[in-house]
């Protein structure tokens, strides 16, 4: 699980950390799980975002790997839900249209685009931590612009998770 960590001050952003959970080391998944909700618990705790943004699921041939995946993103969601962080979420294809301009970047592509856009001095090995920052600069990229689709359980919701919309 790769996440990155952005900060944003007068609509500047600049790059805090990057980092990969590596997992391989479990064979249980629920450990692996648990794990997930514990780390991302620590990060919201020790940094205090504002909001979270999250890779969606995408669709594949192996049911087995999407339903890892989907759990995993969930896990990841109701951390940062239970600390009462809104989480935004962003199709794969739509974070690469973000970073590149290309939806059908690689990831190597992205990873050099964040890299020069951040002022990175270097990139990880395993550029799975460069996913979890791509998916924070999109965040940053979308914020302010109106997601068709998207629904609020009532106005206060939508204030909530929109004050710079409200003067």
């Amino acid at each position: 699980m790769g996440f990155g960590l952005i900060k944003v001050v007068n609509r500047k952003m600049s790059f805090l950390q990057l980092n990969e959970l590596e997992l391989q080391k479990y064979d249980d998944p629920y450990i692996k799980l648990k794990l997930i909700f514990e780390r991302t618990v620590e990060l919201i705790d020790t940094w205090k975002p504002d909001e979270i943004a999250i890779e969606a699921p995408f669709f594949g041939k192996n049911v087995q790997s999407m339903l890892k995946l989907g759990r995993a993103q969930g896990v990841a969601m109701a951390a940062g839900l239970s600390r009462e962080v809104p989480v935004t979420e962003y199709s794969p294809k739509k974070i690469k249209m973000a970073i590149t301009g290309n939806g059908n970047a690689s990831k190597e592509q992205v990873a050099g685009m964040l890299q020069n856009l951040l002022s990175l001095k270097s990139l990880p090995k395993n550029l799975d931590a460069t996913d979890g920052l791509a998916a924070a600069v999109c965040h940053f990229y979308n914020s302010g612009k109106v997601e068709v689709g998207k629904s609020y359980s009532g106005w206060a919701a939508f204030v909530k998770q929109n004050p710079g919309k409200i003067k």
